[in-house]
């Protein structure tokens, strides 16, 4: 590993994604408000996606769910089922952060430009400065780096990545630490390749998204993290086996990246804020948990099951009575409830406490409702 090494970046693809997509705001050729059943004729039939916008997209309010189904080979496929009732949250109101969103994000750029979503990355934005990239499957260069899961448990290993290619706009890239170090400069204009106008308004915080579990707040592709100086801007990106961070301070003018090999890097990136805070660099992050918060019981409503299109939450009761949560089958002990809604649940490898979601209600019901990683699970019926 180096600094020049590429890596699956994962979600870090999204801000490239919507940095080429407001660079056609910018020129004119992409409007913000517009519903995309306007630009998308696909799309026209989907009483539920044809009123969305660009801004919901970028922002993540759209509603929709995180990802398509496993079968989903387009995106009419990976939006089938999706009617406006079963929205995760109203479009425009709530954060619901969406994989699926992203993927209809670089459709629109691919009409708008006339390239696909591959050319229109390149040409537009990565080209311009410099930047090389690899891409995650398909035709071209592989990335240079694998990634690693597993850990002291269960031993380490190399994985392959899986992405599917409908997704390419939300995670298809492999990029190096300098490359983002050059993504986060063209947001301090250097090069400006935004306008100032578009540019203060991709950097302007959304109201009402509240992206519990990643970070303070969210822009029109950009997370932002509250720092002891001010805000700073950001995405953070897992990958099979990766975990990379970014970060711009745009009154210091200073970038921070960091991409690692393995999906215990995000651990690695907890120890490097701590030393540079400690070396007094006011890098800003974020940590969801309240750990300074009393525990609760868990109020027997919440014990339910909840969807986030195909993807199913239990909270149920274990064998020795406490709490855990099942994500698909897959089972998590020691669910701990705190006042304020947050929880956190075991470590399947360390066995310490982490940091996972929240309940809340449904704007819509009253019912119980849970966020987990941004993503909004509504009761099952």
């Amino acid at each position: 590993m180096s600094a020049s090494s590429r890596v699956p970046i994962g979600s870090i693809t999204k801000a490239c994604t919507a940095t080429v997509a407001m660079i056609l705001v910018s020129d004119g050729d992409l409007e913000l408000d517009a519903p995309i059943g306007d630009v998308l004729p696909e799309l026209r039939g989907n009483a539920a996606a044809r009123q969305l916008t660009a801004r919901q997209l970028l922002s993540h309010t759209s509603g929709l769910p995180s990802d398509p189904g496993e079968d989903a080979t387009s995106l009419r496929r990976g939006l089938d089922g999706i009617t406006p009732s079963t929205l995760v949250c109203v479009p425009g109101e709530e954060f619901s952060y969406s994989n699926i969103g992203y993927a209809l994000v670089g459709r629109l750029v691919e009409v708008t430009t006339g390239m696909s979503w591959r050319e229109a990355v390149c040409a537009i934005l990565l080209d311009p400065i410099g930047i090389e990239p690899a891409f995650i499957g398909g035709p071209g260069p592989a990335p240079t780096v694998a990634g690693h899961s597993g850990g002291s448990r269960s031993g380490v290993r190399a994985v392959e990545q899986v992405l599917p290619p409908v997704l390419a706009p939300a995670g298809g890239l492999a990029l190096s630490a300098r490359d983002l170090v050059a993504v986060g400069r063209l947001h301090l204009s250097e090069p400006e390749l935004l306008d100032p106008e578009t540019a203060r308004e991709m950097h302007r915080a959304v109201p009402d998204a509240e992206p519990f579990g990643l970070a303070d707040g969210w822009t029109l592709g950009l997370a932002s993290f509250r720092g002891l100086d001010g805000d700073w801007l950001g995405h953070d990106g897992t990958a099979d086996g990766t975990s990379c961070h970014l970060r711009i301070d745009r009154e210091g003018e200073c970038v921070v990246a960091l991409t690692t090999n393995a999906g215990t890097g995000t651990a690695l990136w907890r120890s490097v804020v701590d030393e540079l805070r400690s070396e007094g660099f006011p890098i800003a992050d974020y940590r969801a948990g309240k750990r300074s918060a009393d525990r609760v019981p868990v109020p027997a409503e919440y014990f339910a099951r909840y969807r986030n299109g195909g993807v199913e939450y239990s909270v149920e009761h274990g064998t020795d009575g406490a709490a855990s949560m099942a994500v698909d089958g897959e089972v998590f002990h020691g669910l701990t409830l705190y006042d304020g809604g947050a929880f956190s649940v075991l470590d399947p490898e360390s066995l310490t406490p982490a940091d996972c979601g929240r309940f809340l209600r449904d704007r819509r019901t009253g019912a119980p409702a849970i966020q987990v990683g941004g993503r909004i699970a509504r009761l099952a019926s």
